[in-house]
């Protein structure tokens, strides 16, 4: 088997999809284990920008089956707008996998999850208002449904009509939003099931018997650890498990079949939305970071929060996801800084937290314990060797390195696919 998990080590926007773009030549599949279209993955190639939400970043590569795996949420409608952008690119779509027993995001789904944002004022969580949240709410209550109920309009009516007897009753009696009807939805939702029949697969057993066969498989993540449902900075996380252990119940494949798990994260850290950020920087040095690191969401052209790297939230990811190499991503946008700050644990009423508190009081009001490090003040984005780095930015990516005590064994020097120094990184040893 071979088996690789590609997972976010901060709060997500960490340059996952570069960096499976990246590496997935050496792939037979790439699978999406999680999530929604409230992911954006860009990549860049040869001058060519792709902003991906839902289909794999694999797409670029002929040879590699895309999946979209059981563990995601899927809005069809986004998914085929995505598919037609793709085409138009000259990039085929064709070999496209869609899981048939990933769920399906409806029109009241979206309506909640706007609305409920907006109810919570203040106190929002930040979501993108694509019904991610209530899709994935209604895949546990199960009164969800599932991309293969798309290919029956009896089934698909009948699960439609039992689910607007609540969703209706919520929008207009909560909420005051105008309601649905079947005929409504299904004269939508069944023209696109037209269009996305010759996707739809068992990509659990698929992907099963590739792995038997010694092919190549990459699982690919969106968002990143600490937004995960069950391991995050709850409640400002997201619905699904971008951890390690959500590729097994996200693409349907057991943990034998994982041999490494790579952990993607900047060289400082960002987050979108709210929820506690010890490092978050407020002054000109975040305003810096904003801007030369392009630090706006690629799905909700939000700007991201920006704050010196945090080795206490790397440590912890290692914990909870296994990583087996660390992938740092862009250290060139550090290079006009005199010296750079990296968080190595926390102190909240006097007492140091080595590692991330349980308590989400003690997390939401710790202050971050810096240690400060010299800057190089020189352009690396041409290195392509880490002998070719100035021997400051050297030093950093091995204090991080050994604070994580996993492997630094990618670095990214620029947006581009080339602009990566591979360390420490064979896939194929």
């Amino acid at each position: 088997m071979a088996g690789i998990v590609l997972v976010g080590a901060q709060w997500g926007d960490e340059g996952k999809g570069k960096i499976t773009d990246l590496i997935a030549d050496d792939m037979d599949y790439v699978v999406r284990f999680q999530g929604g279209n409230n992911a954006g993955h860009t990549v860049i190639h040869g001058g060519r920008t792709l902003k991906l939400h839902l289909i794999p970043s694999g797409i670029m590569y002929p040879h590699i089956t895309p999946v979209i795996g059981n563990g995601c949420v899927i809005d069809p409608k986004v998914l085929l707008e995505e598919v037609d952008r793709i085409e138009a690119d000259g990039l085929s779509t064709h070999r496209l996998q869609i899981s048939c027993n990933a769920h399906v995001i409806m029109p009241y789904h979206k309506d909640l999850d706007g609305a409920s944002e907006r109810r919570l004022g203040k106190l929002e969580i930040g979501t993108t208002r694509r019904g991610i949240g209530p899709a994935y709410q209604d895949k546990s209550s199960r009164m969800g449904l599932r991309i293969q109920d798309l290919q029956d309009e009896h089934i698909f009516r009948k699960k439609v009509e039992a689910a607007l007897v609540e969703k209706n009753d919520i929008l207009e009696k909560i909420y005051g939003l105008p309601t649905y009807t079947v005929d409504q939805i299904a004269d939508e939702y069944l023209e696109y099931a037209e269009r996305i029949k010759p996707m739809i697969a068992d990509t659990s057993q698929m992907i099963n018997k590739a792995l038997g066969a010694d092919q190549w498989v990459l699982f690919e993540g969106a968002q990143g650890t600490l937004l995960d449902i069950d391991h995050g900075t709850y409640p400002f996380v997201t619905s699904s498990s971008p951890t390690a252990g959500g590729a097994c119940t996200g693409a349907g494949v057991g943990p034998k079949a994982i041999d490494r798990v790579l952990g993607i994260a900047k060289a400082y850290i960002t987050r979108v939305g709210s929820g506690p950020f010890p490092t978050e920087l407020h002054d000109e040095t975040g305003e810096m970071l904003t801007q030369i690191g392009g630090e706006f969401g690629t799905t909700t052209g939000r700007q991201r929060r920006c704050g010196w790297y945090d080795a206490v939230i790397v440590k912890y990811t290692v914990q909870v996801s296994g990583l087996t190499d660390l992938v740092l991503t862009k250290l060139d946008v550090l290079s006009e800084l005199d010296t750079i700050k990296v968080c190595v644990a926390y102190e909240y009423e006097g007492h140091r937290y080595n590692n991330l508190p349980c308590h989400q009081t003690v997390f939401h009001h710790a202050k971050p314990i810096y240690e400060e490090l010299p800057g190089w003040k020189t352009d690396i984005t041409g290195c392509r060797h880490f002998e070719d780095l100035p021997k400051e930015a050297r030093d950093y990516v091995q204090f991080i390195e050994d604070l994580a005590e996993v492997p630094v064994s990618m670095i990214a020097v620029g947006p581009s696919r080339e602009q990566t120094i591979m360390r420490r990184w064979d896939p194929r040893p």
